[in-house]
């Protein structure tokens, strides 16, 4: 049976959400939300949204590039690619084709904890994707063919989104420099050279180790009833025999950083300098209570969007910066990053820019935060989550990527509340993970001002 909870959370919500999952009860506003386990271990999320007569269907996988083996980077994202390459029962491209006669739209993601695959198709259509999709989670089959002209297509996105965009050779480099010992330090598509070395049985072993029931999560959100949805989820993927206990993600833990880095780099291909900062923080997962929604509403207050501090006081007065802000990754299964960013005005080096912002930063360390501050970012904050219930994709989404890192339904429903009760004690103390020796600055220099 479909155990049913309420929706998203919001700020006109007065009730707090039910202990376990699975024990429904109603809120004030928003879609209810269905979820329920199939026999073989596949969870399933369904948000009923009427108001157009299509649904969006997606699948999630626990796995991602953190869970490359070593040597191996780039292999969930080389997989993701060959899953579009066909099974005994389709061959390659009849999916993509079918979509696309249905009117329908199909793509796929890789991130670090996480792999999934969506089609947005009329509803009446819903039957069709699921089957497809319950196909190749266990019918994939490849050839030396197929995987070598691939992987050379890997290698070219590699080229043309890292290895010719100075930004994105920056980032890189940052990333590595966080996470000395955690895979997160590797770029999600891979390394290059380690990309080159994959081959057809790399790809199969990764696809039966991570590709089973019992590690994946369905989300079907649209024009639906939670119980045409499990009927349906038990016909297509029902049928798919479980393997056991679900693959454990073996991730070694990143030592504490005891050093401030900073790194610079600079191209002829670099238009506007920017200033980036990262800092190694908890994510939702790995963080005490109620420290992760402080983290992200202490991002919101510094730099979430034009009324933020960083742009209030960089841009508007000191006339230091034209953009500046702030953002945290909570979705994540370890440790994550806090961001900080900013674009020098004319005249202003770098160098002056990052003073200026640890100048702000050092004001809020010794003063603090207000309440009212602390009630306008959790304000904006819980206004966005509730702008995005008018997108069921986005709805889809946020379940998803919440499941597959290991929280429940139950967390994304109570994190409006989680929000709202963040004080401006929680949000001053937060500001201890915003120690320098924690972070690694980037300079994005033209070529000839490092010169």
């Amino acid at each position: 049976m479909a155990h049913s909870v309420s929706a998203l959370p919001s700020s006109a919500a007065n009730e707090q959400p039910s202990p376990a999952a699975g024990e429904g009860r109603e809120r004030h506003a928003g879609p209810k939300v269905d979820h329920f386990t199939l026999e073989n271990g596949m969870k399933v999320v369904v948000i009923p949204d009427h108001r157009a007569p299509v649904v969006t269907h997606m699948v999630w996988y626990r796995n991602g590039s953190a869970d490359d083996p070593r040597g191996k980077s780039g292999i969930a994202h080389f997989l993701e690619h060959l899953m579009f390459k066909g099974t005994h029962n389709h061959k390659q491209g009849e999916f993509s084709h079918v979509v696309a006669e249905l009117g329908g739209q199909e793509n796929a993601f890789t991130s670090y904890d996480y792999t999934a695959y969506f089609q947005r198709v009329a509803r009446e259509h819903l039957r069709i994707v699921m089957d497809f999709e319950a196909d190749r989670m266990t019918g994939l089959t490849l050839t030396d063919e197929i995987v070598a002209p691939e992987r050379d297509v890997v290698l070219e996105e590699r080229r043309m989104r890292s290895e010719t965009d100075p930004a994105a050779q920056l980032d890189e480099a940052m990333n590595a420099a966080l996470y000395t010992h955690h895979s997160y330090g590797v770029p999600v598509i891979g390394w290059g050279h380690e990309i080159e070395t994959l081959d057809r049985q790399d790809a199969l072993d990764y696809y039966r180790r991570f590709y089973t029931p019992e590690n994946a999560i369905l989300v079907v959100a649209g024009d639906v009833e939670a119980s045409e949805v499990e009927r349906l989820a038990r016909e297509t993927y029902g049928k798919i025999p479980a393997r056991g206990e679900p693959p454990v993600r073996k991730r070694p833990r990143e030592p504490e950083p005891r050093a401030q880095r900073l790194l610079k780099l600079a191209d002829a291909k670099v238009e506007q300098p920017s200033f980036e900062r990262i800092y190694l923080v908890p994510s939702a997962r790995t963080a005490a209570k109620g420290e992760a929604e402080a983290l992200d509403v202490l991002a919101h207050h510094l730099g979430g969007g034009q009324t933020s501090l960083l742009y209030r006081r960089l841009v508007l007065e000191q006339k230091k910066a034209v953009m500046a802000g702030a953002y945290y990754f909570a979705d994540a299964l370890d440790e994550s990053r806090f961001f900080l960013y900013a674009m020098p005005a004319e005249g202003i080096s770098l160098e002056d820019l990052e003073s200026a912002i640890d100048a702000v930063l050092a004001d809020v360390a010794r003063d603090g935060v207000n309440a009212e501050d602390v009630a306008r970012a959790s304000t904006r904050l819980i206004a966005d989550a509730v702008y995005a219930q008018d997108n069921q994709a986005s709805l889809a989404r946020w379940f998803g990527a919440a499941l597959a890192n290991g929280e429940t339904v139950d967390d994304v429903l109570s994190w409006s509340d989680r929000i709202e009760a963040v004080t401006v004690d929680d949000v001053a103390k937060a500001m201890k993970w915003l120690d320098r020796r924690r972070s690694v600055t980037g300079y994005l220099l033209k070529e000839e001002a490092e010169a």
